[in-house]
């Protein structure tokens, strides 16, 4: 063993000298056949704890966590400083109903006119929230016609060539059931709220009675019973949302492009030869597809924020704890977040707002500031965007694998200055590469003990090949490596506190880069490439590792057509100043293409 390093306290780290640090990965990439390989190989006593060991010191990894003297404490889960309050926001009571939140967001949207997009616009777009509520309300369609769309357009992608399966979990006869007492209540002239009637895919890993939850693998649900709904499903349902089944996921959340050899891989609605992203993937797909209006996802590590940029659709990941996430599988962790998938940022809103509410225990370890949404509908809406002060790490901006995804997202950049005139600041952040430690470490330290006390009687060989990589990685960890990444977590959590007293926002790419191409080899038996996995996480761990606030915007598309996104991260429960930014470069945005796999359920001849 080397001299041992000793870091100095974040409090004396002098930015002017840090230099940008991406911090390469080093692993193998192995699909096929020579994965199985691999994976018995990390599985095989004395064998495998060689490579593991290997693999972590090419990573540095041990150095890190073994090798170097941290200062700081450790911080176990978030620890937010006090926020001051955000400008130009309606307060949402929590304690309310989800009806009567919704209602609250509804007030925060400009006027809805519905000759602005019932078939009036030349140039694509999808249809929102509110246009649904419109044609309900006006007797135009009813939830019962738009079901049958529906199902006709999951089994339509189910029987394509290649097959698109969105969902594990789909029962026709009771999307028909709930859409029928839908239509009643319009008929009888009380729907619930403008929720009412809206189609929702739930993503496998949130419970959603009576749909089992096998969180992407073939076994799950024989340990793990469904008896309720979890607690942002039946905010939802309260509001008359009808939910359309489980959608496919990468398994267990434990990969980003949403490969699952267990039910096929959910492809990429804009190419069908590519990836949506993971692990909401098929979140992402159903609501680029246009079948339904949203979705909920889950994200650990990106998994919302991921496939909604490869998609070309917006998704939310809220401050950590500011959403109750008991029947979700990731409860638990201190980095998973239940959150909305939209091709609008005024459904985002939408649905953010009738799921929004911390738990009990939350409200008193946390002390959440009470949620807020944006005033968009206030004249001052345009004063407060000209005072935004957005941060730009310009060499980590421009870190990306294709050049147009820098481009694309600098090319908004400048227009949102140009428009509203909001200052961009250069900041510059210390350390990131070691946000990639702490998260890897964190995440899969959580991850292996929420699922060991499941994986017994061979559960744990059932597990898909790419998922047993990670898994041998994981029990590699030790308490001792465990507790230097949560120094390591309170240490960039400084850093960021810091930055955010200089600006209000830190703006990145989502992903470094578009949708990757799906290789023949890994549709039966999966893929590890950590190469890729780190393009698509680069700017979006530090959200779940510090649990701060984040949205991916769509921007545009590279020269193949593929979608590229634009992350916003904000302070801790700053959702608001997030959600206004993420309008205001929505507003700007020059063009939507249609997806190569698209229905139009609301407008089928």
């Amino acid at each position: 063993m080397g001299k041992k390093r000793i870091m100095l306290p974040s409090t004396e780290v002098d930015l002017s000298k840090v230099k940008y640090d991406p911090g390469e990965i080093q692993a193998p990439d192995v699909t096929g056949l020579w994965l199985w390989i691999f994976v018995k190989l990390l599985e095989t006593p004395l064998i495998g704890p060689v490579i593991l060991s290997y693999l972590k010191k090419r990573n540095k990894i041990t150095e890190m966590l073994k090798e170097t003297l941290i200062p700081e404490t450790p911080m176990f889960r978030p620890e937010f400083p006090p926020q001051e309050p955000e400008p130009g926001v309606v307060c949402i009571e929590e304690d309310k109903s989800s009806q009567h939140r919704v209602d609250s967001a509804i007030r925060c949207l400009p006027h809805y006119d519905p000759s602005s997009d019932l078939n009036l616009t030349p140039s694509f777009h999808y249809w929102k929230i509110r246009d649904y509520a419109y044609s309900y309300r006006s007797k135009i369609t009813t939830p019962s016609i738009i079901a049958e769309h529906v199902i006709t357009a999951i089994q339509e992608f189910s029987n394509k060539k290649p097959p698109i399966p969105l969902l594990i979990s789909f029962d026709a006869m009771d999307v028909r059931k709930q859409a029928a007492a839908s239509t009643q209540r319009f008929y009888t002239g009380t729907p619930l709220s403008v929720l009412d009637g809206i189609f929702m895919a739930i993503k496998d890993d949130i419970d959603c009675y009576p749909h089992p939850s096998k969180g992407g693998t073939t076994w799950f649900h024989e340990v793990h019973s469904v008896e309720k709904d979890a607690i942002c499903v039946s905010r939802l349902r309260n509001c008359g949302v009808i939910f359309v089944g489980k959608a496919n996921m990468h398994e267990f959340g434990q990969g980003t492009t949403g490969n699952n050899s267990n039910y096929g891989i959910t492809r990429n609605p804009h190419d069908l030869e590519r990836y949506t992203g993971g692990s909401s993937s098929g979140p992402a797909a159903i609501v680029a597809s246009g079948i339904c209006s949203a979705a909920l996802g889950t994200d650990g590590g990106g998994s919302i924020r991921i496939p909604s940029s490869l998609c070309g659709v917006v998704g939310l990941k809220t401050t950590y704890g500011r959403i109750d996430i008991n029947g979700a599988l990731c409860h638990g962790t201190t980095m998973g977040n239940v959150g909305p998938i939209a091709s609008s940022v005024e459904d985002i809103m939408l649905v953010y707002a009738a799921i929004l509410g911390a738990s009990p225990i939350d409200k008193i370890t946390l002390l959440p500031s009470l949620p807020c949404l944006p005033d968009l509908s206030s004249l001052e809406n345009s004063n407060i965007l000209s005072s935004m002060r957005i941060g730009k790490y310009t060499e980590w901006f421009n870190d990306v694998f294709s050049p147009d995804i820098s481009t694309k997202c600098e090319d908004a950049l400048n227009t949102l200055s140009q428009t509203h005139g909001c200052k961009v600041v250069e900041v510059v952040i210390p350390e990131l590469h070691q946000i990639r430690t702490s998260h890897i470490v964190s995440f899969g330290s959580e991850s292996l003990a929420s699922l060991t006390p499941h994986c017994q009687n061979g559960n744990e060989k059932k597990f898909t090949l790419d998922t047993r990589t990670n898994f041998a990685l994981f029990r590699s960890f030790t308490a001792s490596e465990y507790v230097a990444a949560q120094r390591l977590r309170r240490r960039l959590m400084y850093y960021h506190m810091e930055i955010f007293k200089m600006v209000d926002v830190i703006v990145t790419p989502t992903t470094g880069t578009t949708a990757p191409v799906i290789r023949p080899k890994s549709i039966k038996f999966g893929e590890t490439n950590m190469k890729v996995t780190g393009d698509l996480m680069r700017f979006v761990i530090s959200g779940n590792l510090l649990g701060l606030p984040a949205i991916s915007i769509p921007v545009g598309y590279d020269k193949q057509g593929l979608p590229i996104g634009l992350q916003i991260m904000g302070r801790p429960w700053g959702e608001a100043t997030i959600l206004r930014l993420a309008a205001a470069f929505e507003g700007l945005r020059a063009e939507t293409k249609k997806p190569v796999s698209y229905f139009n359920v609301l407008n089928k001849h």
